[in-house]
């Protein structure tokens, strides 16, 4: 059977030592000052790599520094309140991430001693932990030789060796983790991975790419045959689907109504909201206000003047957000739809975790002299 170095065409000998010499002294000279880089730490390392899925490293700084400081260490992140570890998160988005780090957590405190074991089988049991995150967080904290694949790393493998399919899926994706572990050295392997996605980051860029400072160049396939552009090909487009959504501000004196989804709701679980849906076809926006509160929460209400209108992205949904003041006129509140509710004042409206459309109409709320408007 051929081997791994002769089916992917990598370079051999001193060839591959030079090509992975190159890089590990770029990085060393031009990696980023992050604040995950700082030590070796296995729990601060998995609580930035979770944090970056989909996420850019100047958008995570932030919340990984605000994160930290609230929870140091994995002990306090297991015994934190899953509403704790939302609120800190709000604003990053995946909330799923964050849900699956904190029961990953409890794990870790309950089996393993509170300790972040240098043990794959370990870790490819917990929650939200998949081949990426096993490789990143092992190969950064213990240099164990595992590989890791991300857009960035993903991109600067294409080019380097030519690979003209689609590296995403199917034998593309096979294909270039094969590539991402036939490349590690023995030594280092942490930095050789951080040293692949740093370059795609900052060099090897979808457009444009800077192959004047690659210090791969000369080994470049992609490069050689001015290829740059097309490899890796463009993501496939899938068709988006425009949505109208109403969502309805009740009001009882003072107070708003919040509510909190279920733990089984789905996308934005044990999260805080306005009840909101869907508007039917051709519906009115007040009688969509009254249907609404009615279904989710149980509530006789009066729709009042538009608040605000939120347009946001979900997947392939492109979401029209309506938000409508409404008047309580009768009724109770009756679990459901949502598990839980809270009257808020505006003043306290930042006291639970919400997404991100729905912490735009908060701050819109919380505005002393707001005026009202008609929809």
């Amino acid at each position: 059977m051929p081997s791994p170095d002769r089916l992917l065409a990598l370079p051999s000998g001193r060839a591959l030592v030079g090509l992975r010499t190159k890089l590990l002294n770029w990085f060393d000279e031009h990696r980023r000052n992050l604040p995950w880089r700082v030590s070796r730490d296995a729990y601060r390392i998995w609580v930035s790599e979770v944090m970056l899925q989909q996420t850019t490293v100047a958008a995570v700084v932030p919340f990984f520094e605000r994160f930290l400081v609230a929870f140091p260490t994995v002990e306090a992140l297991a015994k934190a309140d899953e509403q704790q570890v939302l609120k800190l998160w709000e604003g990053l988005g995946y909330y799923r991430r964050a849900r699956h780090l904190h029961a990953a957590a409890k794990e870790l405190i309950a089996n393993s001693a509170g300790k972040l074991p240098d043990d794959p089988a370990v870790w490819a049991n917990l929650p939200g932990v998949g081949r990426y995150i096993l490789g990143a967080v092992l190969s950064q904290a213990f240099d164990r030789k595992l590989p890791i694949v991300e857009a960035n790393s993903l991109r600067v493998l294409a080019r380097l060796f030519g690979y003209r399919g689609d590296p995403r899926e199917g034998e593309g994706k096979a294909w270039v983790w094969s590539a991402a572990e036939a490349l590690l050295p023995q030594k280092r392997v942490g930095d050789f991975n951080q040293a692949l996605m740093e370059l795609g980051a900052l060099v090897c860029l979808p457009t444009g790419p800077a192959c004047g400072q690659c210090p791969l160049a000369a080994n470049c396939k992609a490069n050689q045959d001015g290829l740059q552009e097309k490899i890796p090909p463009p993501k496939k487009q899938t068709a988006t689907v425009a949505v109208s959504e109403v969502g309805v501000v009740v009001r009882d004196g003072a107070g708003v109504l919040l509510c909190r989804r279920r733990e089984d709701a789905g996308r934005w679980q044990n999260m805080w909201e306005v009840p909101h849906a869907p508007r039917a076809p051709n519906e009115e926006v007040s009688t969509a206000v009254v249907r609404v509160a009615k279904e989710l929460t149980g509530l006789d209400v009066e729709a009042g003047a538009e608040v605000l209108t939120i347009r946001h992205a979900v997947t392939r949904y492109r979401i029209t957000l309506v938000c409508v003041d409404a008047t309580l006129r009768g009724g109770q509140f009756t679990p459901g739809f949502y598990a839980a509710s809270e009257w808020l004042t505006p003043g306290e409206l930042d006291k639970h975790p919400v997404s991100a459309p729905q912490r735009k109409l908060m701050r819109e709320l919380g505005k002393s002299g707001r005026q009202k408007r008609l929809f």
